[in-house]
């Protein structure tokens, strides 16, 4: 069985994966999920957060080889931790995660996207270094098929998003390119599109993409599915 680090997505935490954890461990896996930087119970003020230090916190939870499940977001640092020690990553899985392009940051890439039904619910912070989701219009975006007590637990939540992580992009290699890679898409997600996921993995072999029939938040909306999904993943 394997041993699992998850990696949460914009504006949430390790508290995301609460429902995903034990389902996990049913499965045999080890499990665990940290806060990045300013995220959760991590004291970081967001305006001293950069993509680096997103990137370092991967690599201090990385004390043995794992496989790492990186959310929406969370795919940029994870995209560089794995350039910077492929040898600590057993496989990437990216679920609804943005998959960095040559010279493009997060935002850039993001821009890419046919629609962006995120940005109406963005509210940035008077110093422009962070932005905070819109609680009348975050669980239309990111929870639409999620239970209404999961909703509640997740809005009281979310937390300030720094901007400085999605402002530079991701430079990989040959190490990155070594480290096996999936991907899963979220085919009814109202973060991003998903006919921009299939794009962002168009190129990738047929048997490393698999697909759900959910929103963004399939670790609410499905996490018996998405646990059994990632299982199936690892035992082929």
């Amino acid at each position: 069985m394997a041993n699992i680090l998850l990696i949460h997505g914009a504006a949430h935490g390790a508290w995301c994966w609460r429902d995903v954890i034990p389902r996990l461990g049913d499965l045999g896996h080890t499990v665990r999920a940290i806060d990045l930087p300013s995220h959760g119970q991590d004291p970081t003020p967001y305006s001293q957060v950069t993509l680096d230090s997103y990137a370092d916190a991967i690599l201090d939870a990385l004390d043995e080889p794992a496989v790492v499940v990186a959310h929406s977001m969370g795919g940029y640092p994870a995209t560089l931790a794995a350039e910077r020690a492929p040898d600590l990553f057993q496989r990437l899985i990216y679920l609804c995660a943005y998959v960095p392009a040559p010279g493009l940051s997060l935002a850039e890439r993001r821009m890419q996207a046919p629609r962006q039904p995120l940005l109406p619910a963005v509210r940035m912070t008077k110093d422009r270094k962070g932005w905070s989701a819109d609680p009348a219009l975050a669980p239309g975006i990111f929870y639409q098929d999620c239970p209404p007590e999961t909703v509640a637990f997740a809005l009281e939540r979310l937390s300030i998003q720094a901007t400085q992580p999605t402002s530079v992009p991701v430079t990989t290699g040959e190490n990155y390119a070594r480290v096996p890679r999936s991907y899963i898409r979220c085919m009814n997600d109202g973060t991003i599109p998903p006919e921009f996921q299939v794009t962002m993995t168009a190129d990738w072999p047929l048997d490393s993409v698999h697909e759900m029939q959910c929103g963004h938040s399939p670790f609410f909306a499905d996490p018996a599915g998405l646990s059994a999904l990632i299982d199936t993943i690892l035992q082929n």
